[in-house]
């Protein structure tokens, strides 16, 4: 299997470092393997000035072949976690840590295959780029890939889940104003869970997105 250059998408990144300009120059994007089988490049979606960014794993099926994320059916269970956290959609901007879905085929079906380091660090540049066009107020990492790719492979959602924290000085992202990180679980988890604290788990779940909206200056 390929595997990333070490520069992974830096080599892609257009001059100009506005939403439109990125999006555009990530189409392209050969910065890991991941590429060669993923129907596109699916990046961030929202307003350039929302204060609030949501960062997930990776596309889905669904967010492959409309090229937009979270429109599968965790993005369905987060619009409903918004909603019940008292939080506008429109004030979110929803990204990836990784922008090309990985997979394997299981007959017709492409069963989504959780991303290694390699390709999350190949595919940081995008997501450190959208921080500094965005500059949010505040940043959501949705499980523990998104978790990692900010704030460290030894970071871990279970034992730091809703803890305000910044971005460390290693990821070099020029912002006038340091955002609050935290992070939670990933909204494909709840619909996984299939144990008697499936309910309880969905409110902790809107309980730390209503938290990070309170984080809001």
């Amino acid at each position: 299997m390929a595997t990333a250059p070490v520069d992974g998408a830096t080599r892609y990144l257009p001059d100009d470092h506005s939403l439109s300009s990125l999006e555009n120059a990530a189409s392209g994007c050969q910065g890991c393997h991941l590429y060669q089988d993923a129907t596109q490049t699916v990046f961030g979606h929202g307003k350039g000035d929302a204060p609030i960014m949501l960062v997930g794993e990776q596309p889905g099926d669904h967010e492959d072949q409309q090229g937009l994320p979270f429109v599968g059916p965790a993005g369905r269970l987060l619009a409903q976690a918004l909603e019940d956290a008292q939080i506008d959609p429109a004030l979110t901007y929803q990204t990836n840590a990784v922008k090309h879905f990985k997979f394997k085929r299981v007959g017709k079906r492409r069963i989504h295959q959780k991303p290694g380091r390699i390709e999350v660090v190949a595919c940081q540049p995008w997501l450190i780029a959208e921080i500094e066009a965005v500059q949010p107020q505040v940043i959501v990492c949705l499980g523990a890939t998104a978790a990692q790719s900010l704030l460290g492979n030894a970071f871990r959602v279970t034992a730091h889940r809703g803890e305000r924290l910044e971005l460390p000085d290693a990821l070099h992202v020029d912002v006038p104003s340091q955002p609050v990180v935290t992070a939670t679980v990933h909204p494909s988890s709840l619909l996984r869970d299939r144990s008697d604290d499936r309910e309880k788990n969905y409110q902790l779940f809107v309980d730390d997105l209503r938290s990070a909206g309170a984080a809001l200056k």
